[in-house]
C-alpha cells in the first residue's frame, strides 16, 4: 500500500509494512486489518499465547486542574461523566463514558489517576470532538492532547511472562493498575488492561520509542502482531462495546448494560449524585429500568449475523423486537457470536429469538455476556 495523503499514520506504519500487514482506512488512519496468518489464526494466538496490537490511533489526553489539585481535576471531569473519578486512587484507572443531555453516549473512555493529573484514553474517531467537549466545559482545567505518544496493547495469557522479562514489576500489577515500567530503555506508562477479555497490558510510550520497543517485544517467539480484524472478534466474544456500533449518542449506559460503571456515589442518594449531562434520565433508568437492553446472542449455524440484522420474536419474522449491532464468527467458540439491543421482555438469558439473514430466519439465543469468560488478573 502506498501512502495516502488523506490518511494519518501511526509511528508503527513501517513496522506493519515490514510484517506484511494488510492496511485499511480506519478512523482516519492507515491501520492493519490482518497479517499473513489471517484473522482466525491471529484471534486464536491471542487466546493461547500473546498478541501485540498497535492502538496508537487512540487519543491520549492529560487533564490538570489550574489549582494544581488532582482532586479538583477529578471533580471537574465528573461534570462530564457518570463515574466516580474523585475516589480513583493514583496508579489506578476506570472505564466511563461522556454523556449528552439525553443520556446518550458521546464516547467511552479510560481515565487514569496520577499524583498530579488525570490521563484519558479516548476513541480515535471521537478524539477531536472529545477534546473540544472537554476544552469547552472544563475551563478550570488545562486539557492537553498528547500528540507525541504511541499506544501498544500486549494481550494474552503469556503477556505477563513477556513483559516481566523487560521489567519485573509487571508481574505484581493487577487488573486496572497503572505504573511506570522500563521496556528496552524506554519509560512507559503501563496499565494492566485491554480490550480482548484476556490478561494483558496497554503501553503508552513516546512515539520515537514505539517502533524499537515493538520490535523488541516481537523478539519473543510467543508474540505476534495482531490486526483490527482479530481485535474486533476478540472484543465481541468478550462482550465489549465498539463505539459507533454497540453504543452511540442514541444509547444510554443503562440500555447498554454498562450501569456497573456508574458507582454508588454518583447515583441517587450518593455523595455526588448526578451533575453530569443526562443525569436525570440515566438515574431514572437506574431506578425504573429501560425498554431495551444490550444482550449477547448465539446464532445457530455457521454464518455470522451482522450489524443491522433485525431480531424477531417469531419464525414468521413478524414481531420485530430488536437489532444486531455487532456480529462475527467467534473462533474461540467456533460458532457465530453477536450482540444487539432487544426489547426488555425478550432480554432474559435463554430467550429464543430469530435473526433475519438474507431474507431467512436464523434461530438465535440470548446469552450472558461475556460470551467467552474474561481472564483478567484480579
Amino acid at each position: 500500500m502506498g501512502t495516502d495523503s488523506s490518511l494519518l499514520y501511526t509511528p508503527l506504519y513501517t513496522l506493519h509494512q515490514d510484517f506484511g500487514g494488510k492496511m485499511v482506512p480506519f478512523a482516519g488512519y492507515a491501520m492493519p486489518l490482518q497479517y499473513a496468518d489471517g484473522i482466525m489464526a491471529e484471534h486464536r494466538h491471542v487466546r493461547e499465547q500473546v498478541g501485540l496490537f498497535d492502538v496508537s490511533h487512540m487519543g491520549q489526553v492529560r487533564i490538570r486542574a489550574r489549582s494544581g489539585s488532582v482532586e479538583d481535576a477529578a471533580r471537574a471531569l465528573e461534570r462530564l461523566v457518570p463515574a466516580d473519578i474523585v475516589a480513583l486512587k493514583p496508579g489506578r484507572q476506570r472505564y466511563t463514558q461522556f454523556t449528552n443531555a439525553s443520556g446518550g453516549i458521546l464516547d467511552d473512555l479510560m481515565v487514569i489517576a496520577q499524583e498530579d493529573c488525570l490521563l484519558l484514553v479516548v476513541n480515535a474517531a471521537c478524539k477531536q470532538a472529545d477534546l473540544a467537549h472537554m476544552q469547552d466545559n472544563l475551563a478550570d482545567c488545562l486539557v492537553e492532547p498528547l500528540e507525541d505518544r504511541a499506544l501498544l496493547a500486549l494481550q494474552g495469557p503469556l503477556a505477563q511472562d513477556v513483559l516481566s522479562s523487560f521489567d519485573g514489576d509487571a508481574a505484581s500489577m493487577r487488573f486496572m493498575d497503572v505504573c511506570m515500567l522500563e521496556i528496552d530503555g524506554a519509560r512507559c506508562l503501563v496499565s494492566r488492561s485491554g480490550y480482548t477479555g484476556e490478561d494483558g497490558y496497554e503501553i503508552s510510550l513516546s512515539a520515537k520509542d514505539a517502533d524499537r520497543v515493538a520490535r523488541q517485544l516481537l523478539q519473543h517467539q510467543q508474540v505476534r502482531l495482531i490486526g483490527l480484524g482479530a481485535r474486533d472478534s476478540l472484543r465481541l466474544e468478550a462482550g465489549l462495546c465498539l463505539y459507533g456500533s454497540d453504543i452511540d449518542e442514541t444509547t444510554t449506559p443503562v440500555e447498554a448494560a454498562l450501569e456497573w460503571s456508574i458507582q454508588k456515589s454518583r447515583r441517587t442518594g450518593g455523595a455526588r449524585a448526578g451533575g453530569f449531562p443526562g443525569a436525570d434520565i440515566i438515574l431514572e433508568q437506574l431506578e425504573k429500568g429501560v425498554t431495551r437492553r444490550r444482550v449477547g446472542l448465539l446464532p445457530t449455524g455457521r454464518a455470522p449475523v451482522r450489524h443491522g440484522a433485525p431480531l424477531y420474536a417469531d419464525e414468521a419474522l413478524a414481531d420485530k423486537v430488536g437489532e444486531v449491532t455487532s456480529g462475527a464468527f467467534g473462533p474461540t467458540l467456533e460458532a457465530p457470536v453477536a450482540m444487539g439491543y432487544v426489547a426488555t421482555p425478550h432480554a432474559a438469558v435463554g430467550t429464543e429469538l430469530v435473526a433475519e439473514l438474507r431474507g431467512r430466519g436464523v434461530p438465535s439465543r440470548v446469552a450472558a455476556l461475556p460470551l467467552v469468560p474474561a481472564r483478567f488478573k484480579r
